[in-house]
């Protein structure tokens, strides 16, 4: 101890370092802020250092080649010693790094600590937000996999669709007009090195801020931010009753970062890594690739929504939300911070985790994906066709050839991104089914210039057989009534 102390006094003696980092570690904050209802920023920088300290080991033996980069994979998940688990710390502390930091950004929301003077802390925050989102993304690109290619195909089409500069931004993302070993290379480049620096930067910009502003004391019902006073009140109440940051309120920040690494370590030993699934194939249609979980609600929202609604939605939606999200402080500066005092907030955020979480759900269930073999590797079960007129057979071929069983089932067989056809005719008229057929709706296309009238006759006549035994066929409220068949 007496050989580490002469060391330590030899470095401060030339380097300064304790003297200057002494009045930020021993900065008083309020007392209220020594709780685990503060620890999340912290989490989520002991996270981000996580993630710079595995993407380094990774990058040693990463090669971002597109003929190689699936192979360095495999030889990390089987060759390399531990390199599974390094693989499965980086991906398990990505997706910490991204519900932590959504936590302390929920937490910062209803705590007001957005209000003034710490309006720019709170744009900061909203920038880092979108970086970690962003690395997030290049990460997964880098497993380079089937959902790797077919993601980066998604990004790219959304991309495409921004007015006017929707071509230059494909070809600046992609390094020319299609994905190849350029596009790996460039995202490669965006994730190792472009959005760490951008994030080490907003994180310094986000501690000065911090340290300059102070922590934002416990919201008390009745206690309204006012511009006039309220860093006057601010001042004084960390004066006659604040502690020092180390170690008081430090020791709560320092348990709950071991608890996240913890976690990420022990998700990482016990469920590994991920991917990469698959060679990424660019003539293999049949695949149903997934983004990672915090991407989840929006796959599943464009499958859910309209086709007509994607492009409106995607250009107009980001841009709204983000903007949103920017001019609070400047909207909502002033008044209460308390949730007690601020049901609307509340109410909004309690709606918008249900909303993430149901679709985050639904996107890890549903298999919004078609089966692409459905018409040739599921034949109509004998039971649907045994007693059938040649109008009703005919229809039966036409549900087959034009490949209507990729999207819906039949007989518990085929695709599941339409609904199941076993009871279709309890369901739909004669004539809605002609006119689903022709002119479609919600995720159905219309087929309305792919069958000539005989087919579209035979079709509906095939589907009006669909339908139990006991129940009758759909009809109109003034139409005779049509018994079973």
């Amino acid at each position: 101890m007496r050989f580490v102390s002469a060391i330590a006094e030899w470095l401060e003696e030339r380097t300064g370092i304790g003297a200057a980092l002494a009045p930020i570690l021993g900065h008083a904050v309020p007392r209220s802020t020594a709780s685990f209802w503060y620890v999340f920023g912290s989490a989520t920088l002991i996270l981000f250092v996580l993630q710079i300290a595995t993407g380094i080991c990774l990058a040693l033996v990463y090669i971002p080649s597109a003929d190689q980069a699936y192979q360095s994979l495999l030889y990390l998940n089987h060759g390399a010693h531990l390199g599974w688990f390094l693989r499965a710390v980086h991906f398990w502390g990505s997706n910490a790094m991204v519900l932590v930091l959504v936590v302390h950004m929920l937490q910062v929301f209803l705590f007001g600590a957005y209000k003034y003077p710490r309006e720019l802390t709170w744009v900061c925050g909203v920038f880092l937000l979108l970086c970690t989102l962003g690395m997030a993304f290049t990460g997964q690109v880098l497993r380079w996999d089937q959902d790797a290619y077919w993601g980066l195909g998604i990004g790219a089409s959304i991309a495409a669709r921004a007015p006017g500069i929707g071509p230059g931004l494909v070809y600046v993302l992609l390094g020319g007009p299609i994905i190849g070993g350029r596009t790996l290379s460039r995202f490669f480049t965006i994730h190792v090195f472009v959005v760490p620096a951008l994030l080490i930067a907003l994180i310094g910009i986000h501690l000065w801020l911090v340290l300059r502003l102070g922590v934002n004391e416990w919201p008390m019902p009745g206690r309204v931010v006012d511009r006039a006073t309220y860093r006057k009140r601010y001042e004084e109440e960390v004066h006659r009753d604040g502690v020092p940051f180390f170690p008081v309120a430090a020791r709560k920040d320092m348990i709950a970062m071991a608890v996240v690494v913890l976690g990420v370590l022990a998700c990482a030993a016990l469920f590994g890594p991920h991917g990469p699934r698959g060679f990424p194939d660019p003539t293999l249609i049949d695949t149903a690739p997934r983004p990672d979980f915090f991407f989840l609600w929006l796959f599943a929202l464009f499958a859910l929504l309209p086709p007509w609604t994607e492009t409106f939605i995607l250009l107009v939606g980001p841009v709204v939300a983000i903007g949103f999200l920017l001019a609070l402080p400047f909207l909502s500066g002033t008044g209460e911070k308390s949730w007690l005092r601020r049901p609307g907030s509340v109410l909004a955020v309690v709606v918008i985790l249900l909303t993430i979480g149901t679709l985050t759900s639904l996107g890890t269930t549903s298999p919004w994906s078609p089966v692409m073999d459905g018409w040739s590797a599921k034949p109509v079960p004998i039971a649907y066709v045994e007693g059938r007129s040649p109008l009703e057979l005919q229809g039966a071929l036409v549900l087959q050839l034009k490949q209507c069983r990729n999207c819906h089932s039949l007989g518990g067989e085929g695709g599941l991104r339409g609904p199941a056809l076993d009871g279709v005719a309890t369901r739909l008229t004669r004539d809605q089914l002609i006119r689903q057929v022709l002119q479609g709706g919600g995720n159905m296309p219309a087929y309305g210039k792919n069958l000539n009238p005989a087919e579209v006759t035979a079709l509906v006549a095939f589907m009006q057989t669909l339908h139990p035994a006991d129940e009758p066929i759909a009809r109109t409220a003034t139409g005779p009534a049509l018994g079973t068949r």
